[in-house]
C-alpha cells in the first residue's frame, strides 16, 4: 500500500459540527510534508462520537481533497460483521484505497471467530484490508498465527500492529512474510519494528510532526538505522506526552496550541488535566516546537 509513515488523521471539530475547512487544511499540511498515506475515520479521528451521516460526508471530503495525491485508507471496522461489510462498500464506492478493519471489540470473538469475520469482510470487497490489532482498546488479540492464516486470502494485504508486545510482532512479520505487510501502529517503536521489516507506522505523533516523522521512517526504509534511532530517542518524549491521557486528547491539544485546528474534543472525551497538559508542553518546547 505504501511505504514511510501514515498519519491516523485527528477531526476537527466546532461546536455545531466537523471543521471541514480546517480539515482540509490539515489534509493539505500533510501531504505537503511529506506524509506518505493518511488514514481517514481511525480512532484518532474519534468516529465512535459521530453521526453516520458525518462520517460519511467526512469521508468523502477527505477523499476528495486528498485526489489520489497519496494512497487514502478508511477506516470501517466494528464488532458487528454485517455492519462492516456495509460500511466497506461505502468506502469502496467512495473511493478509498485500502480499508483499516479493526478486530471486533466487546463481543471478544475468538480466533475462529476473528478468521471467519475477516474472510467475509474481504470476500465482499474488492478493495485490499489492512486488519488492525489493537488489543489495549478491543480486548483481543489477533495471534501471529492467526493473521497469516487470513493473510491468505487476497484482498488482506496488511496489519497495524498494536499489539505493545514487540516478541509478537516478530512472531507476525516471520509467519506472514511474502503474505502480507505489516505496519507498526505504536509511534514510540516504529524503528525497531522497521528494523525487523515493518513498512512503515501508522503515526499520530505525525499529525503535528509530519515532517520528522516521514524523514525517521526514510531512514530506516534505506538502511540508515543509526540516524533512525536517533531520530526515534528524540522523538520518544513527545510521544509519551501524546499518550499520557486517553489518545486523541493530548494530540488534539497539541494541534490546537500549534494553531493548527481547535483542541475540541467530544464527549465522553474532555480536555486534558492540568498537570499532563504542562507535561505535553514541555515536552513539545523541549523538541523545539513553536507556539
Amino acid at each position: 500500500m505504501f511505504t514511510g509513515s501514515c498519519t491516523a488523521m485527528i477531526t476537527p471539530f466546532t461546536e455545531d459540527g466537523i471543521d471541514f475547512e480546517a480539515y482540509g487544511r490539515l489534509i493539505d499540511f500533510q501531504i505537503e510534508n511529506g506524509t506518505d498515506a493518511l488514514l481517514i475515520a481511525g480512532t484518532t479521528g474519534e468516529p465512535p462520537t459521530m453521526t453516520a451521516q458525518e462520517k460519511s460526508d467526512l469521508i468523502r471530503f477527505a477523499l476528495d481533497r486528498i485526489n489520489k495525491r497519496v494512497p487514502a485508507i478508511v477506516s470501517t471496522g466494528g464488532n458487528n460483521t454485517a455492519a462492516v461489510i456495509e460500511a466497506s462498500l461505502a468506502a469502496q464506492a467512495a473511493g478509498a484505497d485500502c480499508l483499516l478493519v479493526v478486530t471486533p471489540y466487546y463481543n471478544k470473538a475468538t480466533q475462529k471467530g476473528l478468521i471467519a469475520h475477516y474472510n467475509a469482510v474481504a470476500d465482499a470487497v474488492d478493495t485490499p484490508i489492512m486488519v488492525y490489532n489493537v488489543p489495549g482498546r478491543t480486548g483481543v488479540n489477533l495471534l501471529p498465527g492467526t493473521f497469516a492464516e487470513i493473510a491468505r486470502h487476497k484482498n488482506i494485504v496488511a496489519m497495524k500492529e498494536a499489539c505493545g508486545n514487540v516478541a509478537q510482532a516478530q512472531e507476525t512479520l516471520r509467519l506472514s512474510r511474502g503474505q502480507a505487510d505489516l505496519y507498526c501502529g505504536e509511534d514510540a517503536i516504529t524503528v525497531p519494528l522497521m528494523a525487523m521489516g515493518a513498512k512503515g507506522v501508522v503515526s499520530v505523533v505525525s499529525n503535528i510532526l509530519p515532517r520528522d516523522t516521514h524523514e525517521m521512517c526514510a531512514a530506516a526504509l534505506r538502511g540508515d538505522f543509526t540516524t533512525a534511532a536517533e531520530m526515534q530517542h528524540r522523538l520518544n518524549p513527545v510521544i509519551d506526552a501524546l499518550f499520557c491521557e486517553v489518545s486523541p486528547i493530548p494530540v488534539k491539544t497539541a494541534a490546537g496550541l500549534m494553531g493548527l485546528c481547535s483542541d475540541r474534543v467530544r464527549l465522553p472525551l474532555c480536555p486534558m488535566e492540568e498537570p499532563t497538559k504542562n507535561r505535553l508542553i514541555r515536552a513539545m518546547r523541549d523538541y523545539g516546537i513553536q507556539f
